[in-house]
């Protein structure tokens, strides 16, 4: 083995015996600035990456071009997302998405839509805005078959309005 490589497998067998702080303490030294990562592993890849880059070289000036190039080309958000206003739900109310009226797997508003489901039978009545399933009003269906099995399933497969069907 070259010598800078049974070099650079003593330092890094040093590095995995070090603290977090002591981490810290030679990533200042090996980058030439601070970091406050608390996490182990991270530093010590970090470190190790940047002592073999030192020893046998960084990458090279077409890899580094090539990279300049994709990061401009990236399609990065420059603006944070806008925050939607947080209305108090209505007592007895359940919020997630709207439905689409002219969504063609519903009925009409006034439907029942109905379900056997572990020896029950289910009905769920379709309103304009929303459905509502034992006294209490969902603005979808997943709502609904979230209350119903605990776990998050499509309302529209659970409530067999698709041509698949959930495995709830």
């Amino acid at each position: 083995m070259p010598t800078n490589v049974l070099n650079i497998a003593k330092e890094v067998a040093a590095l995995e015996r070090m603290t977090a702080k002591q981490l810290r303490d030679r990533f200042a030294e090996v980058f030439g600035e601070t970091t406050n990562a608390n996490n182990r592993i991270w530093l010590l890849k970090r470190i190790a990456w940047r002592l073999q880059a030192q020893a046998e070289g960084g990458l090279s000036e077409r890899a580094l071009a090539r990279a300049a190039e994709l990061a401009r080309d990236a399609d990065l958000r420059v603006m944070p997302p806008t925050s939607k206003s947080q209305v108090p739900p209505v007592a007895g109310t359940r919020m997630g998405h709207a439905t689409s009226a002219s969504d063609k797997r519903l009925p009409p508003a006034g439907s029942i839509i109905t379900r056997k489901y572990k020896g029950s039978v289910l009905q769920v009545k379709v309103l304009a805005d929303g459905f509502e399933y034992a006294g209490e009003v969902y603005r979808t269906l997943s709502a609904v078959a979230k209350a119903v099995t605990g776990t998050h399933c499509n309302g529209y497969l659970f409530f067999r309005l698709n041509s698949q069907e959930c495995a709830a």
